[in-house]
């Protein structure tokens, strides 16, 4: 895929302020390596109805149009869970007013298999693509996935969403702007946590269904 030339994203800017006001915003629910560490099962059984993902260093190398080898099973394994349909991309520059004619949207539906949402703003705004795809379900019963602290976690938080954030799949081809504003995002979180912020509650994440055995059950366990 082509580099989309993205412009400044204004929405997470604003939202600052907002963050300062309320941490826990900024708080993803579950910290995982990557996507192939959740308990998809157990989600869907505790009431998750979808799964919006990032795509750059979530699913994909950054720009890349294939899916990373170690997250492939764990992909089509989520696809199999939540059904056709029910596992979507939100990205900050495909599908958004930087892709013109949403053609690089339309390439990533092509090369992953995926609905790529679009929509008129950037994370963390632009809910309205989301709450159409899934017919204005309840927002907590969807997972919202993703690398960046400012971005997808607060997006999920601010609408209820179940937020995971994952760690980058690798610097190579990541812009320096990115990799800056995500250092400066996790120093963030580091003192919320130190100052004992917790994330929103939602239902998902507090489901008795998706409850049982030791550890977090909403990770899958490990061999």
């Amino acid at each position: 895929m082509p580099k989309l030339s993205q412009s400044w994203n204004w929405p997470a800017v604003a939202m600052l302020g907002r963050i300062m006001r309320s941490p826990s915003l900024m708080v993803p629910h579950l910290e995982e390596s990557d996507l192939a560490a959740l308990n998809f099962s157990a989600l869907r059984k505790g009431g998750a109805v979808g799964l919006v993902l990032d795509k750059d260093n979530t699913i994909t190398a950054p720009y890349a149009m294939v899916v990373d080898p170690r997250l492939a099973a764990a992909l089509e394994e989520a696809k199999s869970v939540f059904g056709d349909g029910h596992v979507v991309v939100l990205s900050n520059s495909a599908g958004t007013p930087d892709d013109t004619g949403f053609r690089a949207a339309e390439a990533i539906e092509k090369a992953l298999a995926l609905p790529v949402m679009r929509r008129r703003h950037k994370k963390p705004r632009g809910f309205e693509s989301i709450q159409a795809h899934f017919g204005g379900c309840d927002p907590s019963k969807l997972v919202m996935v993703g690398d960046r602290y400012l971005t997808d976690v607060v997006f999920g938080n601010v609408h209820g969403m179940l937020t995971v954030h994952t760690q980058v799949l690798t610097h190579h081809g990541d812009p320096l702007v990115v990799r800056c504003a995500r250092a400066i995002e996790s120093w963030l979180v580091r003192v919320f946590r130190k100052r004992g912020v917790q994330p929103p509650a939602v239902h998902v994440y507090h489901s008795e269904e998706a409850a049982g055995g030791a550890g977090n059950p909403l990770e899958r366990a490990q061999d």
